[in-house]
């Protein structure tokens, strides 16, 4: 004798939600963006300018890294309106471009400092 084996249907009554899903082209602009801040070096600029506005030579020194390479990261974060510059004489000093940034930033770093979060393994 087979046994008639069918998958479960649900049956319960689903309410209507009022809220619908981010759109598509939102949710690709926020995977840019987060696959964008998925590089340690662009995440320690970051944290240093969430404290303050910095010119490329005090990043670099305090990062251990070439002013090039601090400058080509900046130039890259500020493609993607997450810092801003202003020009003092001959130094460019750069912060970030809002506090959406600087939340975000705060939110995440808060979010990996909170107990039972684990380091991810390698």
């Amino acid at each position: 004798m087979a046994i008639d084996i069918q998958a479960p249907v649900c049956t319960a009554l689903h309410p209507t939600s009022e809220n619908s899903p981010l759109p598509i082209h939102q949710a690709q602009r926020m995977a840019e963006l987060f696959s964008f801040l998925g590089d340690a070096n662009r995440l320690r600029l970051i944290s240093l300018l969430a404290e303050r506005q910095m010119c490329v030579c005090d990043l670099a020194a305090a990062l251990g890294m070439s002013e090039s390479a601090v400058s080509h990261q900046l130039r890259a974060l500020r493609v993607m309106r997450l810092v801003e510059y202003r020009k003092l004489g001959r130094r460019v000093f750069y912060q970030l471009q809002d506090n959406h940034v600087q939340t975000l930033y705060k939110s995440v770093l808060e979010h990996i400092n909170e107990k039972g979060c684990t380091d991810v393994a390698h």
